[in-house]
């Protein structure tokens, strides 16, 4: 053999010895593989105690975690997680150290059943009682000769005169009353039906018409009886109370369609409150109410509920609720603001929680329950109706007697998601994982006999003969 055949062959050997050497370098050895003689302390886990590591993590890059330990893509070793402080037995739950619990002041309550109550508060504005508002209007045309209530705010009474109208209709009609009249009575000894009944018919027809125009009794039979006919028509008041609007003046021409006057009677007056749509399922009609000034404070003034409105105002998103008030002392005055306290419906025997131990997120509300022996359970549930003492119902969730944690809820309930959304990435990972190595092992066939592999299962190439 030539020497430089000889110089091929021993290169070719280190060569081979090379790749050997390096392929068993990069070969991850699992604890099952140690030999008989290692150590107890050499086949435990690199946490304290002996404890498995939950998974391992980059010490730069949180984010980054693995089941095995390696490297990171900066190339500094993974450190293990271990099972300290706090960290999910099972799905969901959490498992805390009683060190721990009370280093973050973990608080708890039991979930009981109480009677439920809410006093519903709302600024109210004092308002006219609509049933108690009147308007007057005449029957005739004619003009205002004498206005005998003529200011705003002027109260009346009931019969009171309010103005007086010249219309030469009424006139004429007054005046064929008064020849219906005399024709009846000239009728009345005729021997002939017909004849009776017509002078009899004539004058109910004209007496109708004037009553028709609200022209009273009295002043129909005063004109009977004298046979004075009387130039104007007096409009008296319909109700008791105060004018709010007058729309007509001395000399004004008048028509059917014209409100002359508005009056209410404000002896009873309603306050109307806004109340927001989360606290209507705690009203009903018949209700107490309390109504105070803030100009007379410590003198609340009682009232009932007698409406509330089916349905919203789109942009307050509140329901109008309507109280009944006496008023016989005229305190309340329209347009006035007040404070209202409506006691609600009491609910007994509601199951509650307090609203401390609820963690709203905007899509779902969630409480955490004490399992014991340092173990806590994140749950969804169903809240109701929200008391006035901080209280809130359970509809759905939670059974009585549970307890649930009011205090450090917010980092336990973060600590489950933190490792919930770990568990789901190396599951996730390690199917990925798995497919990856079906995919490459059907695409390269059988590993050669007598070439060395890595822990991930790539061939390391041996060199050739004859290089």
């Amino acid at each position: 053999m030539s020497k430089r055949q000889l110089l091929l062959v021993a290169i070719g050997l280190l060569l081979a010895l090379g790749a050997g050497w390096w392929g068993r370098g990069l070969v991850f050895h699992p604890p099952s593989s140690m030999n008989p003689g290692d150590t107890a302390s050499h086949r435990e886990g690199p946490c304290p105690g002996g404890a498995a590591p939950l998974y391992w993590k980059a010490p730069m890059d949180p984010t980054y975690v693995r089941e095995m330990p390696g490297k990171s893509p900066m190339g500094m070793d993974l450190v293990p997680e271990c099972p300290s402080g706090a960290n999910v037995a099972t799905d969901g739950v959490v498992v805390i150290d009683s060190a721990t619990i009370q280093n973050i002041g973990v608080r708890t309550t039991p979930v009981e059943r109480r009677d439920m109550v809410r006093f519903v508060r709302a600024v109210g504005r004092v308002a006219y009682d609509e049933r108690r508002v009147t308007h007057v209007h005449t029957k005739v045309q004619g003009w205002v000769e004498n206005l005998l209530v003529d200011f705003v705010g002027q109260e009346v009474k009931r019969g009171q005169p309010l103005l007086e109208i010249y219309s030469p209709e009424l006139v004429a009609t007054q005046e064929e009353l008064l020849l219906a009249a005399r024709y009846r009575e000239a009728t009345e000894a005729s021997p002939f039906d017909d004849v009776r009944g017509g002078g009899e018919s004539l004058f109910a027809a004209t007496k109708r018409r004037l009553a028709l125009w609200d022209v009273p009794e009295r002043d129909i039979e005063k004109l009977l009886r004298t046979g004075q006919v009387k130039r104007t028509l007096t409009l008296y008041a319909p109700e008791s109370g105060i004018v709010t609007r007058l729309g007509v003046r001395s000399g004004m021409e008048v028509s059917p369609n014209a409100n002359l006057y508005t009056i209410a009677d404000l002896s009873k007056v309603w306050v109307l409150a806004d109340v927001y749509e989360y606290e209507l399922p705690w009203l009903d009609l018949g209700q107490e109410a309390t109504v105070e000034l803030s100009y007379l404070p410590g003198e609340p003034m009682r009232g009932e509920v007698t409406y509330i409105a089916p349905f919203l105002d789109p942009k307050t998103r509140t329901a109008e609720v309507r109280l009944e008030l006496d008023n016989s002392a005229g305190i309340l005055k329209p347009e006035m603001f007040a404070n209202t306290v409506i006691a609600g419906s009491p609910h007994p025997g509601v199951l509650a929680i307090p609203s401390s131990a609820v963690i709203r997120s905007g899509t779902r509300s969630v409480a955490v329950v004490a399992l014991g022996e340092g173990r806590f359970e994140p749950r969804d549930i169903a809240i109701g109706l929200d008391s006035a003492d901080g209280w809130l119902e359970v509809r759905s969730g939670l059974s009585e007697g549970e307890r649930v944690v009011i205090s450090s809820q917010f980092l336990i309930d973060s600590e489950s998601n933190l490792q919930e959304a770990r568990r789901k990435f190396l599951s996730v990972k390690g199917a990925k994982e798995a497919e990856g190595a079906m995919d490459h092992s059907a695409h390269s066939g059988m590993d050669m006999p007598g070439m060395p592999t890595t822990s991930s299962g790539e061939s390391t190439p041996m060199p050739m003969d004859g290089m």
